[in-house]
């Protein structure tokens, strides 16, 4: 028995046999960039240091998506894919003709089944969500929330509230569409309890699914400049307390909301902390490795 709901879980009851997701870079930018609500966008952000190789803005969205297909259908011949439109803010435009266009190049690709959108929580205009519900495929949206609490989100600059999360997740969740979270475990200014208050405001959501990752100290970014001019610091997890903060987000989460992960992994030549040495899978092993010890002892 698994010691929580994962994605594939998730997957399974929305899907026959396996499905791989495939990273999508259509060539967004961020309205916390931009000028639309900010500038510099979030402190700890380098895109950089999350996108595949193949996933370039110079290339058509098939083109990308057939890319990154060459490696699984060698492997897994009859696998299906879902379009990952990841990088940046996927639905930030005006021109929601264009949107709808780019996603069904997508769905149009032979072997794709369905879309994942990653965008923010203030970028969901409801004519589009009205038309990505009206879609025939599978449609899956994924808001970077970070945070349930303002302060933090003010620190870091992400120029949204908890308030346009709640607001987003139950609009999409009307319109009967999955819905999913990113949370960002151990950002300045916060403390255990602090984590915890915001997996209870999840719980309280319509939610279907939850990525968390610890915060990765990224060169190039400007949280990386503060904290080395000393104007703050973060909290430094061991791998050993990360785990343990885990078993007690497992705890405290709703045992329906699926797990995607608890772990990202920037490249070596952009990280800064931490370095745990761990591999995705490898950190994944100890934490149910550490959950399974606690079953026993109970």
């Amino acid at each position: 028995m698994k010691p929580y709901r994962d994605f594939s879980d998730f997957l399974r009851g929305h899907f026959d046999g396996k499905v791989q997701k495939i990273t999508v870079n259509a060539g967004f930018t961020c309205p916390n960039r931009d000028g639309s609500k900010g500038r510099g966008g979030c402190t700890y952000c380098n895109n950089q240091s999350f996108n595949p190789g193949y996933c370039r803005p110079s290339l058509s969205v098939r083109e990308q998506l057939e890319r990154g297909k060459e490696f699984f259908a060698r492997k897994y011949p009859q696998m299906k894919y879902l379009a990952y439109f990841q990088a940046y803010t996927n639905t930030h435009s005006d021109d929601i003709d264009r949107l709808m266009a780019l996603y069904r190049e997508a769905l149009d690709v032979d072997g794709v089944a369905g879309l994942i959108i990653g965008t923010r929580p203030d970028c969901m205009p409801q004519d589009l969500l009205d038309r990505l519900a009206g879609l025939r495929e599978w449609v899956m949206v994924e808001y970077g929330a970070e945070s349930a609490c303002d302060r933090t989100l003010e620190l870091v600059n992400r120029c949204h509230t908890w308030a346009d999360t709640v607001d987003a997740v139950n609009r999409t969740h009307a319109a009967g569409l999955p819905c999913g979270l990113h949370l960002i475990m151990g950002l300045p200014g916060e403390d255990e309890a602090t984590m915890l208050e915001t997996v209870d405001c999840i719980n309280e959501l319509p939610v279907d699914t939850v990525k968390f990752h610890q915060l990765q100290l990224v060169r190039g970014t400007r949280m990386a400049s503060d904290v080395e001019a000393g104007l703050y610091d973060i909290p430094r997890f061991t791998a050993e307390e990360y785990i343990s903060l885990c078993v007690r987000i497992l705890d405290r989460l709703r045992k329906d909301i699926a797990v995607e992960r608890f772990v990202s992994q920037s490249p070596s030549d952009l990280l800064i902390y931490p370095r745990w040495g761990l591999k995705n899978y490898q950190f994944t092993n100890l934490l149910h490795n550490r959950l399974a010890e606690a079953r026993n002892i109970i």
